[in-house]
């Protein structure tokens, strides 16, 4: 039990969400060069470097240069296992990363200096505050010209309604920063110019407030503003408060620069400080602990091909209690069955190992064969119970998809079934048009253009895309239980009638004003945005 709880102890698993290109992929990569996990970082705008970021290992993403899938990396540092699992920025992706955000502890929010609180993050911040968990900003990109530090403590108070306490605070003016002040040693740190392209960790030297030395490097203007701020922070500014902190309603706030690598080891040590370890999960048993004995975990995610030579498809889970061992035997809640789980694997993006064991707080991928599906819950012992359903998106796009060549089929339904078991999409049948087409819905246009590429790259199948005029989707049934067909269901015409993947009837309609239709003509009709055994995100 003592070792279990040492481990536990150990764990920061967190996720780190932002709006699309505010530079959460590269503050990934340097949080794993100073953990020693990479020696050079594939910084993504160097035009010295043709490298990419680790943990954009879909040939995609490379391309384009954002994260479309969450990534999962693991490294050690300072005697904590650290767990980040980076999530897409992209509003098209939101589905995705809300699942991640099921499976950490604390998330890390990363700002543009230049550019504030955009509206993705306020999005992802949203999801944080229903869920309560601890978050840490990150003020990135102050190599640049951006907003005076004051004026974005304020935005993040007015826009997000969360207060903000600022652990370190910036040494210069308007992008010509020179270092950071650390309000919990009281002392200052100054980097050296970055020669490398932040490649390598940025030199820097440590001053105490009172070093004569100080006010030489900064000059007198600098070092009496830095005084000023000093004083107003402490005399103006938030108190600490870890119960706040807890609670999401007080973020820690660190100014730096990811991609020349100003202040990111001091947020790094000061984040594994503060951040909390593996928290409780609420189950159909009530609360499951970290440090309850038996093994339990949940799958927040599945990823088909991330090797495409052997088609393998891995379903992430995230351990909530006891310890993971190799082959060890546990019952599947879903699938009302035992099952062995061998070769377990944990993640350097697209490089992995096979591990013995793991603790609560890790997250494991597992060889899956097409058993699991997303939110499913593997217990140990006679003790059964279900953690709780994952919510999802309703879909606001919908195309028909077909193969262009009939000859390749086959493939065509084993890609896209794969890939709506990621959760990527949802797919519906038109009655009566058999498996030659699918009618497909996403959250977000990008969604498409991923399907098309991956069904090209990873089964060799060539789409035909057709989007349809649908924008609302409604599962349907009656209140007296009966199934609702299009033959019983009035104005079915003013729309299109499918099926989704368990049968279920689903009307597609233009617009509310159509549904509104449809309703007034069938008063006993039942209509849910979503799947009737899912709630709505």
């Amino acid at each position: 039990m003592g070792d279990l709880q040492t481990e536990i102890q150990k764990r920061r698993t967190f996720a780190i969400i932002s709006h699309p290109d505010a530079g959460k992929t590269t503050l990934t990569e340097k949080l794993l060069l100073y953990g020693g996990a990479i020696h050079l970082a594939g910084s993504i705008k160097s035009r010295k470097t043709q490298r990419h970021a680790v943990s954009d290992w879909m040939e995609i993403e490379k391309q384009r240069g954002i994260s479309v899938t969450s990534s999962v990396l693991q490294f050690d540092y300072a005697g904590c296992r650290i767990n980040i699992l980076d999530t897409p920025g992209h509003q098209d992706f939101s589905e995705d990363t809300y699942r991640t955000l099921m499976a950490v502890d604390s998330a890390v929010m990363v700002m543009d200096a230049a550019k504030g609180i955009e509206a993705q993050t306020k999005k992802l911040f949203k999801v944080c505050k229903q869920r309560n968990i601890p978050i840490f900003t990150f003020v990135n990109k102050l190599d640049r010209y951006g907003k005076a530090p004051l004026d974005l403590m304020t935005e993040i108070e007015d826009v997000l309604g969360i207060r903000a306490y600022p652990m370190n605070w910036p040494i210069g003016i308007d992008g010509q920063y020179h270092g950071v002040y650390n309000r919990i040693k009281k002392q200052v740190e100054l980097f050296a110019a970055d020669d490398s392209h932040g490649q390598k960790e940025r030199e820097s030297i440590i001053l105490a407030m009172d070093d004569p030395e100080l006010k030489n490097k900064l000059g007198e203007d600098i070092y009496q503003n830095l005084l000023d701020d000093i004083d107003l922070i402490n005399e103006a500014g938030e108190e600490w408060d870890d119960g706040k902190v807890a609670n999401g309603e007080l973020t820690p706030m660190f100014f730096g620069s990811a991609m020349t690598n100003f202040g990111v080891r001091n947020f790094l040590e000061e984040y594994l400080r503060l951040a909390p370890a593996p928290q409780a999960h609420i189950s159909t048993e009530g609360e499951i602990k970290p440090e309850d004995k038996e093994f339990s975990a949940f799958v927040f995610k599945i990823q088909a091909n991330m090797n495409p030579a052997h088609h393998d498809r891995l379903a992430f889970i995230r351990i909530c209690s006891g310890k993971f061992e190799r082959n060890m035997q546990v019952f599947h809640m879903q699938g009302n069955k035992n099952i062995k789980l061998s070769q377990p694997q944990q993640f350097l993006a697209q490089d992995r190992q096979i591990i013995d064991d793991a603790y609560p707080g890790d997250i494991v991928g597992l060889f899956d064969p097409g058993i699991f599906g997303i939110g499913d819950t593997i217990c140990e012992g006679k003790n059964r119970f279900k953690f709780a359903d994952f919510p999802v998106f309703p879909p606001e796009r919908f195309a028909r998809v077909e193969a262009k060549d009939t000859m390749k089929r086959k493939q065509f339904i084993k890609g896209i079934t794969q890939l709506t078991q990621e959760g990527a999409v949802q797919l519906f049948e038109q009655p009566g048009t058999g498996m030659e087409s699918y009618i497909v819905g996403t959250v977000g246009q990008l969604q498409f253009d991923v399907l098309e590429y991956r069904l090209k790259n990873e089964y060799n199948v060539d789409i035909v895309i057709t989007m349809q005029p649908f924008e609302v989707a409604r599962w349907l049934e009656f209140k007296n239980g009966s199934m609702v067909k299009p033959e019983n269901l009035r104005g079915a015409d003013r729309g299109m009638f499918v099926n989704d993947m368990k049968g279920r009837p689903v009307l597609l309609v233009n617009n509310e004003w159509a549904l509104g239709w449809i309703v007034d003509n069938n008063p006993d009709l039942l209509l849910h945005n979503v799947p009737p055994d899912k709630a709505e995100i």
